[in-house]
């Protein structure tokens, strides 16, 4: 059957249910060769697939592991970020949702490049375990709330096959693809509802509005087709999220946005990510931090013991007088990538500690002297950071108006 699939990828026919189905088997089980997946994964980066074909490949995709079911009462809700520069809203969102009533399994990732990853943050907390098997996961979901680990090898294991194909084919930036690598880990935690964070801007994945618009809406109208209530946010990646960049840095910040502080524009996106009536009232009571830190000790993790050793602060300071007009989000997380906070490779490891803080943002009025981003370093890459930090800051003398954070909302009904 897999010469017909082939076939029928390479001259744009659609494909049936039980076709896709076939091939994504076939996957898994060794039925379909690296070099046949790799044909597919090339053929669809090039003609694409219709949203029937795109369902059919998330499902497929879902089911070609365990689902994770739960035997309690709900609802049950995720959240997944396309990636950013100092997006820590998942460490604020999974107990804020908790604490306002919805049970969270989230299933989350490890950082590649200049984006952070929730799980790198998360294991900067000493002992903070993200390997915790399905019973207790099970537990912590009933008793906490809500869970914050990495995709256990039963969960959507045609997603890490292909995922690895499309890093060795060139074929990452594909919709259908894309589409189906996020929703199928997704549909696999048993969730009822499902809010996507898609990032549009030079630190994002997608750096133009229509790019990310358009995999928004195929997010939106795949998740519904599949059965999850599912909406997406627009979001700014231009500048950093917040002030602080790098893993245990972000978890420092994420802490204080929990106990009602923080950052403005961090508060804000939790907030509309959220999507409750009660989230700023909650959100500023401090109820979430206690739920994150019995999060935390559910998973081993020791919070009271997170603090920022081994580095050394280097303030770099504003040129002139005037007024910021860039703060360049992938720069500054390249900056941050080079001190060691990132990887290349999966396998690789990161620090912890190393950083930056960002203290200005676009809008903001500077004077000569004045600190813009000042870099947390162990050594290692410094002259490399310093060298991406070269353009990322423009001061001119004229006004700017400030970013907007949330460009738009894809609801079921407009994708």
């Amino acid at each position: 059957m897999i010469d017909e699939i082939l076939r029928a990828r390479r001259a744009n026919q659609p494909l049936s249910d039980t076709q896709i189905q076939a091939f994504v088997k076939g996957v898994v089980e060794g039925g379909v060769s690296r070099p046949q997946a790799a044909a597919f994964l090339a053929f669809t980066f090039l003609n694409g697939m219709s949203d029937a074909e795109a369902v059919a490949l998330t499902r497929a995709m879902t089911d070609s592991g365990e689902r994770l079911s739960w035997d309690f009462e709900g609802p049950f809700v995720d959240k997944h970020s396309t990636g950013g520069v100092g997006d820590k809203v998942s460490l604020v969102l999974a107990p804020l949702w908790a604490e306002l009533g919805y049970k969270v399994p989230m299933i989350s990732g490890r950082g590649l490049g200049h984006t952070g990853g929730t799980l790198d943050k998360l294991e900067a907390i000493p002992g903070f375990r993200t390997d915790l098997d399905e019973a207790a996961l099970r537990q912590t979901l009933r008793d906490v709330g809500c869970f914050m680990n990495g995709q256990t090898a039963s969960l959507a294991p045609a997603d890490r096959i292909l995922y690895a194909l499309r890093n060795e084919t060139q074929t990452v930036e594909c919709i259908p693809l894309i589409v189906g690598s996020i929703l199928s880990k997704k549909l696999a935690e048993g969730l009822d509802r499902l809010v996507l964070d898609v990032k549009v801007g030079s630190g994002a994945f997608m750096t133009t509005e229509a790019d990310a618009l358009a995999l928004a809406r195929a997010l939106v109208r795949v998740g519904n087709g599949a059965g999850v209530h599912t909406r997406a946010l627009l979001t700014d990646m231009e500048q950093p999220l917040g002030e602080l960049c790098g893993n245990a840095l972000e978890v420092i910040e994420a802490v204080a946005c929990l106990k009602g502080e923080g950052p403005a524009d961090l508060r804000a996106l939790t907030i509309a990510l959220a999507g409750h009536p009660d989230a700023e009232k909650v959100l500023d009571s401090g109820a979430a931090y206690e739920r994150f830190c019995r999060m935390c000790h559910a998973h081993g993790g020791r919070l009271e013991d997170l603090e920022i050793q081994g580095v050394e602060p280097l303030v770099i300071p504003a040129p002139r007088d005037g007024f910021l007009h860039r703060c360049d989000a992938r720069r500054i997380g390249m900056a941050v990538f080079r001190l060691g906070a990132g990887r290349l490779r999966a396998e690789d490891p990161v620090h912890p500690m190393v950083g930056a803080q960002v203290h200005k943002k676009v809008g903001d009025p500077v004077e000569e002297g004045e600190p813009l981003i000042t870099l947390y370093h162990a050594e290692q890459g410094l002259s490399a950071a310093l060298a991406e930090l070269a353009e990322a800051f423009w001061v001119e003398k004229a006004p700017v108006a400030p970013r907007k954070l949330v460009l738009r909302t894809v609801e079921p009904e407009e994708a």
